[in-house]
């Protein structure tokens, strides 16, 4: 009898990616295989939604794929339907009372439930719903299926202390706890040891780190201990608060060589009456003076933001604000989101809401300023040369312009030519030995465009790393099982690019 197969849909933040890389540890190690790629719509044994509650039509979204599975699930008796974190957090039991063919739903505390749930839910033939009021055990001792052979999350800390008026996260994932600094580093060693050579600390709001330990400094130290694990070639984070952003981060940062000078730090509003609106505990001037200190210790730091336009309340003089800073500030890249409904959020309720016609004209003025920043600032990498991280799958045009991608130390997106300098380095590849996800390769950019770089002449080295003998091994291991049950090849790359996941999370730091 072949293994029950599993599909994970994820939607929302960091937190939400590495969480479903555990619910797919937790079902391997149930027994399950994951769903080939390019398995049909319906046709695992057991999906799991993992939602995020954030956005104004989360709901809608994903009652709207629970109704497409549901004539599916009539005509397959044995499939499974699992719902679970912010959404499920939220909402409970109305979503066995809106989908009733939902099998299990369960919260962000509780996770590690989900194999035991679906069996009860097979036995018991009736939905469980089951939702923990607090964390239940940190998700890292959990067993994980991590995505990537050589990049990979590492939590530090769950929940939130802040109170941002716009965002429901702290509800649902609860207060920050925070994990000891000897877990954590025993758990990158451990990657390291596997071919890791990557790793972001991942946090709701990451160097509050040391709240709940009583140490003020415990990030900053944290990060100058990520410095002494051998291998371990790049150290980044996120998402940092500008309120907790201290000078000893910085110093850590500019002192640790393996922390890349890369850095998203969340503005959200350049006007002080929106961020006061915003509860956000920090000014305009505390922001670009955060900004300027990074720049004074690392020149070469290429920061990222987030921004909310059309804040409740927002006068055309508050936004002005907020172009204002973006124009001081010159961030390499910005996720600019038009403000939307959380449910359950005081922001909801605010007077002053925004026409949608008003937001989006401000929108477009945002975005254009900030295209005309990023372009300039990727024209300063013309004529540099950088060491590129190869990944998998972040070039979408790669197949057809024969071209490989990576990410630069500062986390820029590099698309570079493959072919190889004659050089006498050691360290190169030899012209028939390809070029691995996982594997350094030293390049010339010579084009920049607003997202991303391009390195047109042939490579100068590649250096080949265990990283890349990692991604080798596992997709080798994974090949052979095509014929049969598939475990599905992994998507290889870092964790996606450090701010992106913003993009569709919560944008709440």
């Amino acid at each position: 009898m072949s293994a029950k197969t599993y599909e994970v849909r994820t939607y929302g933040c960091q937190m939400n990616v590495h969480d479903s890389e555990r619910l797919s540890g937790l079902l391997e190690d149930a027994g399950y295989v994951r769903a080939p790629e390019g398995t049909a719509e319906g046709d695992a044994d057991v999906v799991v939604f993992n939602t995020c509650a954030v956005r104004e039509n989360a709901d809608n979204k994903l009652y709207g794929n629970l109704g497409r599975l549901a004539p599916m699930k009539t005509k397959r008796p044995g499939m499974q339907i699992a719902v679970g974190g912010c959404l499920a957090q939220k909402d409970r039991d109305t979503i066995v009372k809106r989908a009733p063919w939902v099998d299990v739903v369960f919260g962000t505390h509780n996770i590690g439930k989900l194999p035991v749930l679906l069996e009860r839910a097979r036995i018991q033939e009736e939905a469980q719903v089951e939702i923990a009021e607090s964390l239940e055990a940190f998700p890292s001792t959990l067993p994980t299926r991590r995505e990537s052979a050589y990049a990979a999350w590492v939590s530090i800390s769950v929940g939130c202390n802040n109170t941002c008026t716009f965002c429901i996260v702290p509800a649902l994932r609860g207060k920050e706890e925070d994990r000891r600094p000897g877990d954590i580093l025993a758990e990158i060693e451990t990657l390291v040891s596997e071919g890791v050579c990557e790793i972001t600390l991942l946090g709701q709001n990451v160097n509050a780190y040391g709240s709940d330990l009583g140490d003020r400094e415990a990030f900053s130290k944290l990060l100058r201990a990520c410095g002494e694990i051998e291998g371990l070639e790049r150290v980044r984070f996120t998402s940092p608060h500008p309120r907790d952003f201290t000078d000893d981060v910085i110093a850590a940062m500019a002192e640790t060589p393996n922390v890349m000078h890369q850095l998203h730090m969340p503005l959200q509003s350049g006007s002080d009456t929106v961020l006061k609106a915003m509860r956000r505990s920090y000014r305009q001037e505390r922001f670009l003076g955060i900004i300027e200190k990074v720049r004074a210790a690392m020149p070469d730091a290429a920061i990222s933001t987030d921004i909310i336009v059309g804040f409740p309340g927002e006068t055309e003089e508050d936004f002005e604000q907020t172009m204002h800073v973006v124009r001081e500030a010159r961030f390499a890249n910005a996720f600019t989101f038009q403000y939307s409904k959380r449910p359950g959020t005081p922001a909801a309720t605010m007077e002053g809401q925004i026409p949608k016609e008003v937001v989006q004209a401000r929108y477009e003025r945002l975005v254009a300023l900030q295209e005309e920043i990023s372009w300039d600032e990727n024209k300063k990498q013309v004529g540099r040369t950088l060491e590129v991280m190869v990944s998998e799958g972040e070039g979408r045009k790669d197949g057809a312009t024969h071209r490989l991608s990576g990410r630069a130390p500062d986390n820029r997106l590099v698309h570079f030519n493959p072919s190889l300098r004659g050089l006498n380095d050691q360290r190169s590849t030899k012209p028939d030995e390809p070029v691995r996800p996982g594997d350094v390769v030293t390049v010339e950019i010579t084009y920049a465009a607003p997202h991303h770089l391009l390195a047109e002449g042939p490579a100068r080295a590649v250096r080949r790393t265990r990283a890349g003998d990692a991604w080798e091994k596992r997709t080798a291991a994974a090949a052979p099982k095509q014929a049969g049950v598939m475990l599905g090849i992994p998507t290889i790359g870092a964790p996606a690019p450090t701010p992106a996941p913003a993009a569709t999370g919560c944008g709440c730091d």
